[in-house]
């Protein structure tokens, strides 16, 4: 008698295990096909934010740092080369020649080992329009061109062309100022649209040596770029840049190399100062906010060539907008004007105050999130989102930054927003926002048919729409967000 119920069954069982042979075939030759130096490494994407887990050696971060971020990588390369040899009027080769000439006689060795990681785990990927002289070019983008290439030609008795920029505003609080009288911290940062629609990736980083840091920046970057973050000894770093900066000493320590060690080896505020004022070469000079979340104290550094100065607190905030301080030092080393208060820096710091005072006791994450979203223009007394408020719109302001050098409509402004206060900062978590902290789109198509005279950036210029808020923690998954509500 047949039993053809039995022949299915053997059928079926036969079919399953055929499969279940060929699925860990797969699985081994996936295994088998992944590099090494990925171990422990990988990467998704949350509310248009990139987030990285990167642990080992230095080479072992940048080789998984190269490989996991590589298209993004690339595509971030040629646009900064775009836009830099654009607005220098310098090829790339000069900006290659710096940073081996310059840059890399001063990088310490596990630097140089993660920075050419980084190339290794590109090329592994497949990238190779790009090597480790790249890699540092990218890394110092911002010093080399606003910092050591206007030195370099007034070395040589010209005019310089670039201007230091103003990127970001922040704030740190601490005692009565903040609701449970502990730090605050927050920071939006300011850049051109085609970094700003780039600068989304979270960096999860558990290094060998020193703290586990958590910080947002750009693809292919070391340090954070636009600085925030926190590490695992509860240091919670950020700053803005230092307007009409002059000065640069080609034989110092490379910024971006300083704030990352700083961000990874700062154990209190004395730590911060000391790694961040060595070998200062006065590259990407700015006034540093910064928490101890222990101690409950907050400072600010003001850290240009020559000078420095700290000002700390266990009760009260320190503010920035790209306006230095101390009277010394903006008659030595800037051109800054504290006078003019219809400037952008100027009346962002009165905007500051302005909500420092009102909501005295109150400041928390959530209310740090509408400071970096406000629209109100401090110096016309009215709403509506310019070059002037917190959250910057240079792009539809008609008199552009002049002390920055930005002409009227200048794509950019406000391209992502973090806070974080006391018991986030314990968890080694922040809220974050990319696009603009307001939420409003910014559309290519439309702008660029307005202002035709940016059509030179058209190739690299893309779409930065509005995203939520969500938050990230060290360690962090894909499955496991937390609502910025909560």
């Amino acid at each position: 008698m047949r039993h053809p119920f039995r022949n299915s069954l053997f059928a079926f069982l036969f079919a399953c295990i055929v499969c279940i042979g060929h699925s860990q075939a797969a699985s081994t030759a996936t295994s088998s096909a992944q590099p090494p130096q990925l171990h422990g490494a990988y990467r998704f994407e949350r509310a248009h934010w990139i987030y990285v887990h990167l642990e080992g050696t230095p080479q072992h971060i940048g080789y998984q740092h190269g490989y996991l971020l590589a298209p993004e990588i690339e595509d971030t390369f040629h646009a900064i080369r775009l836009e830099t040899t654009h607005s220098n009027h310098r090829d790339w080769t000069f900006f290659r020649a710096t940073a081996k000439n310059i840059y890399w006689p001063h990088i310490e060795t596990q630097y140089r080992e993660e920075l050419q990681g980084i190339a290794n785990g590109l090329n592994a990927h497949g990238i190779h329009d790009m090597d480790v002289w790249d890699v540092i070019a990218l890394n110092a983008f911002m010093e080399s061109g606003d910092y050591y290439l206007p030195w370099l030609e007034r070395q040589h008795g010209k005019a310089a062309n670039a201007k230091a920029p103003g990127n970001c505003s922040a704030f740190v609080a601490t005692g009565d100022w903040t609701r449970d009288h502990k730090p605050v911290i927050a920071h939006n940062n300011w850049s051109s649209f085609i970094q700003g629609e780039r600068w989304r990736v979270i960096f999860d980083i558990a290094p060998q040596h020193g703290y586990h840091i958590l910080m947002d920046g750009l693809p292919g970057l070391i340090h954070s770029g636009d600085d925030f973050g926190i590490n695992s000894a509860g240091i919670e770093i950020t700053e803005t840049t230092i307007t009409g900066f002059k000065g640069f000493d080609p034989n110092g320590i490379p910024e971006f190399v300083r704030a990352r060690k700083a961000m990874q080896y700062s154990a209190n505020i004395d730590d911060f100062e000391r790694i961040m004022v060595t070998g200062n070469n006065g590259g990407y000079a700015n006034d540093w906010l910064v928490a101890d979340n222990h101690a409950n104290e907050v400072a600010r550094l003001e850290l240009g060539l020559k000078f420095h100065r700290l000002w700390r607190t266990k009760n009260g905030y320190f503010l920035g907008s790209n306006f230095p301080s101390d009277p010394t030092f903006i008659k030595k080393e800037t051109d800054f004007n504290p006078n003019d208060q219809a400037s952008s820096p100027n009346a962002r710091h009165k905007r500051w105050k302005q909500l420092m005072a009102q909501y005295k006791g109150k400041i928390d994450a959530q209310l740090a999130q509408q400071f970096l979203a406000d629209h109100f223009d401090a110096y016309s007394q009215k709403q509506g989102a310019d070059e002037r408020t917190l959250c910057g719109h240079v792009d539809i302001s008609k008199r552009g930054v002049p002390e920055w050098g930005y002409p009227p409509y200048n794509p950019g402004g406000a391209v992502n927003a973090k806070a974080a206060d006391s018991s986030m900062v314990g968890k080694m978590s922040f809220v974050a926002r990319t696009g603009r902290p307001c939420g409003q789109d910014f559309l290519v198509g439309p702008f660029l048919a307005q202002h035709p005279q940016f059509a030179w950036e058209k190739s690299v210029l893309t779409d930065m729409k509005g995203n939520p808020w969500d938050a990230f923690q060290a360690n962090d998954h894909a499955h496991s967000s937390t609502a910025a509500a909560e």
